[in-house]
């Protein structure tokens, strides 16, 4: 079994500005369990619904992903 690579913070984001998955799932016309496996990195958003996630959010779409680099 592989280990599940974490990639995404939206979890972390959504935490910092107090939006639960649900309202957010709402906020961007998404299934709240689609969100939760985002949160989860269970699955990943493409590029183009991580933009519009940064732009909702109004974070640079950096502070969405995990640094690779310090």
């Amino acid at each position: 079994m592989s280990k599940k690579i974490k990639i995404n913070r939206l979890k972390v984001v959504l935490a910092e500005k107090d939006i639960s998955h649900k309202d957010f799932a709402s906020m961007v016309s998404k299934a709240p369990n689609t969100i939760s496996r985002i949160c989860n990195n269970e699955t990943q958003p493409s590029l183009k619904f991580l933009r519009e996630m940064a732009i909702i959010l109004d974070v640079d779409i950096s502070e969405l992903l995990i640094k690779t680099k310090e």
